[in-house]
């Protein structure tokens, strides 16, 4: 079992799950580029790790030039191994890596609301769906109309918890996109489109509480 956040991304490089699951996520931020406005691209990513999703996307998409985002990771180790991948593609004027804490409004003021919204690997570590609604409510205030919001939920004991995601989503003014499961049939990855109006200013300044820790996460 990892220990920490850091040992848990290196299950990258042996877990077909997280694998599958970072193939299509990728898939997704492609889609989500191409299918942008003519111009700059917003993106914002939560809890982000070191950003092999955006970056591993950035690294040979046509429209890295026109991306600026902030990714948001509290691991000062993975923010530090994102730093130095932006750097390697020469995005550091476009990308903005906070080592801080991405459930506070404040470290997105600025760079919101956004074309391209984040949420991988979080919904499984919220502590019930209250808390999910929660965040769901407040994705008004990061995404703005026409927004494209990327997303992951894996399964567990038989229960497809994706469906739930997927429901809710609905409940709270998106659309959806697409939706895939992983090959292994454990981890659901949705991209949805925000069709409502932007906020400026959060509905809370906590917009949700991670409640996981790296030898349970799902």
């Amino acid at each position: 079992m990892p220990k920490d956040w850091l040992e848990w991304h290196d299950l990258y490089n042996t877990e077909p799950k997280l694998q599958q699951r970072l193939e299509i996520v990728r898939e997704y931020i492609s889609y989500s580029l191409d299918n942008s406005p003519t111009g700059n691209i917003r993106v914002v990513s939560a809890c982000a790790g070191d950003g092999r999703d955006l970056l591993g996307t950035l690294a040979n998409h046509p429209r890295a030039k026109d991306v600026y985002a902030r990714l948001i990771e509290i691991n000062p180790q993975l923010v530090e191994r994102g730093r130095a991948t932006i750097e390697s593609l020469g995005l550091t004027k476009q990308i903005d890596f906070i080592n801080g804490d991405a459930t506070a409004a404040v470290n997105y003021v600025g760079a919101v609301p956004a074309d391209i919204v984040i949420v991988c690997g979080i919904f499984g570590n919220l502590a019930d769906e209250n808390e999910l609604n929660r965040l769901l409510g407040n994705l008004s205030f990061l995404s703005k109309k026409g927004a494209f919001v990327l997303w992951t939920r894996g399964h567990s004991n038989g229960i497809a918890h994706s469906e739930t995601v997927r429901k809710y989503f609905h409940e709270f003014g998106f659309e959806e996109v697409n939706f895939k499961l992983t090959a292994t049939g454990d981890m659901g990855v949705g991209i949805h489109r925000y069709l409502g109006e932007s906020l400026s200013v959060p509905k809370e300044q906590n917009l949700f509480v991670f409640s996981g820790v790296s030898n349970k996460a799902r």
